[in-house]
């Protein structure tokens, strides 16, 4: 009966709180701060690069990690883990090589040169009045072969004279303002002329449109040479006729008689160059067979006589 009137002991564990001396509140602060840090680093980042740093920023950051140590191409969207058949764009000839993409979107520095040229030539243009309402009649755009600009025809104001390769005074102009502007590159230069598919029917028997075309891309070199344009730049000067018209245009449309000077880079013109170069394989020389050695002794081919041979005897045929 005793162990009923057992005391009973409660303990209670005091659980005191920190102060303000804690340092909870500390820890959080300094997250918060370093995300701050990180947002205006980022954003500091972003305002300094250029567009096509961004662009291979982005690239980057889509390239999945394995690819991006391992190298090669693979497919993101792909779920398979077997790899598929057909030869590794990344080998080639035995030889391991990195695809590299960011390589690909960065222009090169001939690029640059190219893209600089084309704002040069539209700041001089833009900087001289009697120049500047031409500016719709000029057309540039940078190619696989290099910086293209083109000199388009109108039907109100017309480059050359109708039928002729007399150079119009604000073509003249146009040619000698923008030659100086191109020797600032070395960059070989190819250039021609071209027409729409109206018949030439004036002149001498035989001109066509193909003669035309050539001798407008003659005269429209002769200019650039008296601008002040390198002569040894020019690397070809050919009449395309009527055969290449511009997209989106008809055949017999005025802007299909234009001039297209085209700054090559290095590429298109060592192309160019093969194509004049033609190997042809060298005649083998004549080797002397040596003497075939008789039983009585080697003879010499002084010693031999030619043969003899006989007269044939003539065929004749009798006919009944």
């Amino acid at each position: 009966m005793s162990g009923a009137h057992r005391p009973i002991i409660v303990k209670r564990k005091k659980v005191s709180k920190g102060g303000h001396h804690g340092g909870a509140w500390k820890i959080a602060y300094a997250d918060f701060m370093t995300a701050l840090m990180a947002l205006f680093l980022v954003l500091w980042v972003l305002s300094s690069v250029s567009e096509e740093e961004l662009k291979t920023i982005a690239e980057y950051f889509r390239t999945p990690l394995p690819v991006a140590l391992a190298g090669g191409e693979k497919n993101t969207a792909s779920t398979s883990v077997i790899p598929g058949g057909g030869p590794d764009p990344a080998h080639i000839n035995g030889e391991e090589q990195r695809v590299d993409r960011r390589e690909e979107i960065r222009p090169s520095d001939e690029q640059r040169r190219l893209i600089n040229l084309e704002r040069r030539i539209e700041a001089v243009i833009e900087s001289r009045p009697r120049l500047r309402e031409l500016r719709s009649q000029l057309r540039m755009a940078m190619t696989s072969e290099g910086l293209r600009i083109q000199l388009v025809d109108s039907e109100r104001r017309p480059m050359f004279e109708r039928g002729s390769d007399r150079v119009a005074p604000y073509m003249r102009d146009i040619l000698r303002t923008i030659a100086p502007v191109l020797n600032e590159l070395p960059n070989r230069i190819s250039l021609s002329g071209h027409t729409d598919s109206v018949p030439y029917v004036n002149g001498e028997k035989g001109y066509s449109n193909w003669e035309l075309s050539a001798d407008r891309a003659n005269a429209s070199r002769r200019e650039l040479v008296a601008g002040g344009l390198d002569s040894e730049r020019l690397l070809r000067v050919a009449g395309m006729g009527s055969r290449v018209n511009l997209e989106g245009t008809e055949a017999n449309d005025a802007t299909n008689r234009r001039i297209s000077i085209v700054v090559l880079d290095r590429r298109a013109a060592a192309m160019i160059e093969r194509q004049s170069v033609r190997t042809w394989p060298q005649p083998a020389e004549a080797v002397e067979a040596p003497p075939i050695p008789s039983e009585e002794g080697d003879v010499s081919p002084s010693a031999v006589s030619p043969a003899t041979v006989a007269p044939a005897m003539p065929f004749e045929t009798q006919l009944d």
